[in-house]
């Protein structure tokens, strides 16, 4: 179930495994992304495109944009 963690959460979930998943466009993803993020544009969030990931490991999901 999604909610809301801050930084140190974000840090505990990442020691243990967590993925980190970026849902910006490919090409602001391109340009800055977190360290370890994989890209998974919100526009094609599927259970196709999320495939990819681990079942049994947290996902973090984030966008920010700098404008």
């Amino acid at each position: 179930m999604p909610h809301a963690i801050n930084v140190t959460d974000v840090r505990r979930l990442l020691a243990d495994g967590a993925q980190l998943v970026d849902v910006l466009p490919a090409r602001a993803y391109a340009v800055d992304h977190l360290p370890g993020a994989i890209n998974i544009p919100l526009t094609t969030l599927s259970r196709k495109s999320t495939a990819q990931l681990t079942r049994d490991q947290a996902v973090i999901v984030y966008c920010h944009d700098h404008q």
